[in-house]
């Protein structure tokens, strides 16, 4: 093992090994963006509108005859937060199951967008939405109710999905 990092270090120049181009470097970087004008959002007055890959949070498709969701259950088990609860419920409408139950807890989401990719339904998609603020933790577990968002309102992101999957 040791001889192999001495033949790295072997392969290194001089100047290399003393890192002194390299600090130089990130020092132009630094002074560089020092001399550029400053950007600032000021925020409250001033939104932002993300652009359609933007990932915010995971809500619902809902349409014109209810849910997307057919409650499979793949959304649950790829999250690495553990952060999505489903249960299934049976129907005599087209689909065969819904959910009865789906609760994401907001404060475990990492934002990883899992769930959007592994639904066979694009029943999950991640949002425009990015002001989360909860007032105590059990705001922050939402239910299907808040979770349902138009279809109209997620165009712009299911066609940056289409367009990249």
């Amino acid at each position: 093992m040791n001889r192999i990092k001495n033949t790295e270090l072997e392969r290194l120049t001089f100047w290399q090994k003393i890192y002194l181009p390299e600090i130089v470097r990130g020092m132009g970087i630094t002074l560089k963006q020092v001399f550029e004008p400053k950007f600032t959002r000021q925020y409250p007055e001033e939104k932002w509108t993300p652009e359609g890959s933007y990932r915010g949070r995971p809500v619902l498709v809902e349409e014109e005859d209810g849910e997307r969701c057919v409650a499979c259950g793949l959304c649950s088990r790829v999250c690495p937060a553990l952060a999505i609860e489903v249960q299934a419920g049976e129907t005599d409408r087209n689909k065969e199951r819904y959910p009865v139950k789906f609760e994401i807890n907001m404060l475990r989401c990492i934002f990883c967008g899992f769930c959007e990719e592994v639904c066979p339904e694009e029943a999950i998609v991640m949002s425009k939405d990015y002001h989360l603020v909860f007032q105590s933790q059990e705001d922050a577990i939402l239910g299907k109710e808040k979770l349902l968002v138009p279809i109209s309102k997620l165009r712009d992101r299911l066609e940056f999905l289409r367009q990249y999957k």
